[in-house]
């Protein structure tokens, strides 16, 4: 597929994904909507990535939001068409068996806070600014956003950011548990990088199995995430592995790990 507004960079199992629109400060339209979905099939298929990063082009935005211009001229249908394609992108990237990582640095507003929230975790320069201002619009989040944020931070906090429309700075969403980690704008993609090259070091069959279990197992009873996280725990026990990891160690030697 031809990528129009998607840049990547591949090094040494990491790919860099930047959505690059910095006229519309990276606004999500349905084209963009579009790349990023095939992007996810491409790179999850990729059995050479083990790590993907997600920002956006330009100082001033990650993602501002969703195409405004385009959403004014739809339809009550074509409005809930627009929002389930927008969920369905939101959740590929969160199913993706790689780990998938945030890297905002400027404005994450709208369907560009969405997109954040459905990576695995958040790092954000001190420039990020966090918020939903969609009621100030006559509409709410609809790509998941009143679903995913309320899971994070408990409804409270998420009601207070929604219904006001209001928007936070990085500082505030760090302590509010919305990112992980907050730097200098110069040191974001550095500080995600090294995070990333520390992932690409462990098992990536592991690593793909704990995202599994995590992801899913928000969703079960507390006893059925014990059994279904033994079971997992058992599978991998007949993998290449896990029998190279546990090697090593005892060898007191660096893994090397092939992801069988």
């Amino acid at each position: 597929m031809e990528y129009k507004n998607i840049l990547f960079e591949s090094n040494d199992g990491i790919t860099l994904m930047t959505i690059n629109s910095p006229r519309t400060m990276n606004a999500l339209n349905s084209e963009i909507l579009g790349e990023l979905e095939a992007a996810c099939q491409q790179l999850d298929r990729d059995g050479s990535v083990k790590v993907v990063i997600i920002t956006g082009a330009g100082e001033k935005a990650f993602v501002a939001g969703a195409d405004i211009k385009e959403m004014s001229r739809m339809s009550s249908f074509e409005g809930a068409e627009f929002a389930r394609k927008g969920q369905r992108v939101m959740t590929r990237i969160n199913t993706m068996r790689k780990p998938v990582i945030a890297a905002v640095n400027g404005y994450a507003l709208g369907g560009g806070l969405e997109l954040a929230l459905a990576c695995d975790f958040i790092y954000a320069s001190e420039k990020a600014r966090f918020g939903f201002p969609e009621v100030g619009l006559g509409i709410i989040p609809g790509f998941g956003g009143t679903q995913n944020l309320a899971r994070l931070i408990g409804p409270s906090r998420a009601n207070e950011l929604i219904f006001s429309g209001r928007m936070i700075t990085a500082e505030q969403s760090f302590s509010w548990g919305i990112i992980n980690v907050l730097c200098p704008p110069e040191e974001l993609i550095s500080r995600t990088l090294a995070t990333a090259r520390e992932i690409t070091t462990k098992g990536s069959l592991g690593v793909a199995f704990a995202k599994d279990v995590i992801l899913n197992g928000l969703n079960m009873a507390k006893e059925d995430g014990f059994r279904y996280e033994a079971s997992l725990f058992g599978v991998l026990f007949t993998t290449e592995d896990q029998l190279e990891g546990m090697a090593a160690f005892m060898e007191k030697r660096t893994a090397v790990f092939q992801g069988k």
